[in-house]
C-alpha cells in the first residue's frame, strides 16, 4: 500500500465565521484548499503551494490543527491528511489551477461542516486548538 501525504489550509474569517472552500471538478465536492505533498517539499510548503494555486492566495501557516489517515482501498493507498490553521496575507482571490478547481469561496462554519464530516467537532472545535509546527529543515 503506497504511503501519501496531503496538506490542506484552514483559512478562516473570524468577524464573519467563514471559511475559503474550494469547488474540486474530478469529485465535485467542497474542501478546504489543499493537495498532495510532492516529493522534496514540506507540509507547510504543500498547504501554501496548494492553497496558491486554488485560491490565489498568499498564505502563512502556524500550528497544525488536524492529522486525519485514511486506508483508501480503492486505489491501494494510506493517506495521511494535515490539515493547518492559515492566515490570509493577500487579498484577491484567482483560481490558477482551473482544470482541478470550479469555484472558492467563503463558507459558513454550518456548511463547511456539513461536507466536512471527518472532522469531529467541526470548524470552531478546529480553531480552538492547534499543535506547533516546526519545519527543522534539512538535517545531518
Amino acid at each position: 500500500m503506497k504511503e501519501i501525504r496531503v496538506a490542506y489550509a484552514l483559512i478562516h474569517d473570524e468577524k464573519t465565521q467563514k471559511v475559503l472552500m474550494v469547488h474540486n471538478k474530478k469529485n465535485d465536492s467542497w474542501t478546504l484548499p489543499g493537495g498532495l505533498v510532492e516529493p522534496g517539499e514540506s507540509l507547510a510548503e504543500a498547504a501554501i503551494r496548494e492553497a496558491k494555486e486554488e485560491t490565489g492566495l498568499d498564505i502563512e501557516v502556524t500550528s497544525i490543527l488536524a492529522v486525519n489517515e485514511a486506508k483508501l482501498q480503492s486505489v491501494n493507498e494510506h493517506a495521511i491528511f494535515i490539515t493547518f490553521k492559515a492566515t490570509q496575507i493577500s487579498e484577491k482571490l484567482q483560481i490558477q489551477d482551473t482544470e482541478k478547481i470550479a469555484e472558492a469561496a467563503w463558507k459558513s462554519y454550518e456548511d463547511a461542516d456539513n461536507v466536512m464530516t471527518y472532522h469531529p467537532g467541526g470548524i470552531k472545535s478546529l480553531l480552538g486548538g492547534g499543535v506547533p509546527y516546526v519545519d527543522e529543515g534539512t538535517v545531518g
